[in-house]
């Protein structure tokens, strides 16, 4: 008997545990439930709450502001034709949903091309007027020969693309409707590191998907825009947030609790390619700013101090250029100014090398993505007071900014040369490189912009343009000339780097 009872002993142990378990559970989770039958529950005091979290206040904030976002983020999706060039076969999600930082591990095998009836790729977006204007990334639209906008409600439509900003990520759509929901801009410099926000998008083809969490960290540079070769000027000063951000979130929203837009998501930081923690946006003055330049005058306009600097907060970069210069230089906070360009207003202004830019106007300077946010935000002609340390002293003064021809005033589309207009520039080809090649003319291509005319019509840097129109080229004036005063549809011939002959053409814009 008394060897049974042991044996036995364990099991009825076990379900006491088992049974004082899911009691437990059951008063966890059906805390505050209305069934009379239920009296044994203890009910909680009125003003007990969980540690460290008012959850009653927060759970009304995220339901009014995800009520207030959702309608007004849409679904983007971008075709392209099977014969998109070589630069638009990369996957660009592989670049803004890998690892920023080039840790990203195996590579994903490349997909089977979509065929043209199906989307080579998907994204987000967010309205930002009742009349249908669309503000997404620029790497959701890149190569598309067709953008179509899918709302909440599963309303499509055709979207005009109206222009798009490689140096920060953003473009700017239009659909023709009326009354739409929309998301107002907030004031991004007044977010703060630790408040609550939510990320609204079309994450994994999951539509309308909100998830919460918070602003980690403001002014993040993470090296992923120039890395592409896409951005000649990128600005990066993204805010950090660890709400879940996953592909086809690009391009959606990041709001505060009042439903208002603080971001743009646009990139994580990932050794897999999905949501570890780190997610990435645009500041919203920043992509407002950009969308107004892009409405109004048909480009971004950029104001530049004109000068080369060294972030003394990196101190891999501090040591690279006290070893290349043979300087003692330490690192710190600021930026470092190590010279200046053509016509530069900072140099104008009294700045001298060697000077360490600590604030403009009264925004702190302390790394280069503080720098290129305060400056990227302005336009030529606009007027910043700049703060800098020389030789312990500090001073300040006031500089003019310009374009990058020197010029102070804004521009439209009537006002870029011909090369501005279709996003490249070209070198002649050699006599030899001809004669070995059995070619009578050329011009090889470099800094192909993308979304310009060149590169949506599978053009990139090396490839050699024969023709124009019919004409032989030989130098980027012959371009100019054909180009210059020409409107309608423009017949190009180029060779690829592997030797094969194509014939495409655009539309003057």
């Amino acid at each position: 008997m008394k060897s049974t009872l042991k044996k036995l002993l364990p099991f009825a142990v076990v379900g006491v545990i088992s049974g004082a378990t899911t009691v437990g559970a059951i008063q966890y989770f059906g805390h505050g439930s209305n069934n009379g039958d239920q009296s044994f529950f203890t009910a909680s005091a009125p003003n007990t709450s969980f540690a460290g979290m008012n959850t009653g206040a927060v759970g009304d904030d995220f339901v009014k502001a995800a009520k207030t976002t959702v309608p007004a983020v849409v679904t983007i999706k971008n075709y392209q034709s099977r014969t998109a060039s070589r630069a638009t076969e990369q996957d660009l999600f592989d670049y803004f949903f890998g690892d920023p930082f080039g840790g990203r591990g195996q590579q994903r095998q490349k997909q089977q091309q979509a065929p043209d009836n199906m989307p080579s790729g998907m994204g987000s977006g967010v309205i930002i007027s009742p009349d249908g204007y669309i503000i997404s990334n620029n790497h959701v639209v890149a190569g598309a020969n067709k953008l179509e906008v899918v709302l909440s409600n599963k309303k499509s439509y055709i979207a005009t693309l109206i222009g798009t900003d490689p140096n920060t990520d953003i473009s700017l759509l239009k659909i023709e409707e009326k009354g739409l929901p929309y998301l107002n801009f907030a004031n991004s410099d007044n977010i703060d590191v630790g408040q609550w926000v939510l990320a609204v998008g079309n994450p994994l083809g999951l539509n309308s998907t909100v998830t919460a969490g918070i602003v980690s960290a403001k002014g993040r540079g993470i090296g992923i825009l120039g890395s592409q070769g896409k951005a000649s000027n990128p600005i990066e000063s993204f805010i950090q947030t660890d709400a879940a951000i996953n592909p086809g979130n690009s391009g959606g929203a990041l709001v505060n609790t009042n439903g208002e837009l603080i971001g743009i998501n646009s990139a994580i930081q990932s050794t897999t390619g999905y949501y570890q923690g780190y997610g990435f946006a645009v500041p919203a003055n920043l992509a407002r700013k950009i969308v107004e330049d892009i409405k109004k005058f048909g480009i971004v306009q950029r104001g530049f101090l004109g000068v080369s600097s060294l972030d003394l907060s990196n101190d891999q970069q501090v040591q690279a250029y006290n070893k290349q210069f043979k300087t003692t230089i330490k690192s710190g906070s600021g930026v470092y100014v190590t010279g200046f360009g053509d016509n530069s207003g900072a140099e104008d202004a009294g700045l001298k090398k060697g000077d360490i830019i600590t604030k403009i106007d009264n925004y702190e300077i302390t790394d280069f993505a503080d720098l290129s946010m305060s400056i990227g935000s302005k336009r030529p002609g606009d007027k910043v007071q700049v703060t800098y340390s020389r030789n312990g002293k500090e001073a300040t003064t006031s500089v003019t900014l310009r374009d990058q021809k020197g010029g102070t005033s804004t521009r439209t589309k009537a006002d870029l040369s011909v090369t501005e207009k279709i996003g490249a520039e070209f070198d002649p080809l050699t006599e030899r490189f001809k004669t070995e090649y059995g070619l009578n003319s050329g011009v090889v291509t470099k800094n192909v912009s993308e979304g310009g005319e060149m590169a949506k019509i599978g053009i990139v840097d090396n490839y050699i343009i024969i023709e124009i129109n019919g004409k032989p080229v030989n130098s980027q004036k012959d371009i100019e000339s054909i180009l210059s005063k020409y409107q309608g549809n423009v017949q190009v011939k180029f060779v690829d780097d592997y030797g094969r002959m194509y014939t495409k053409g655009f539309k003057m814009p």
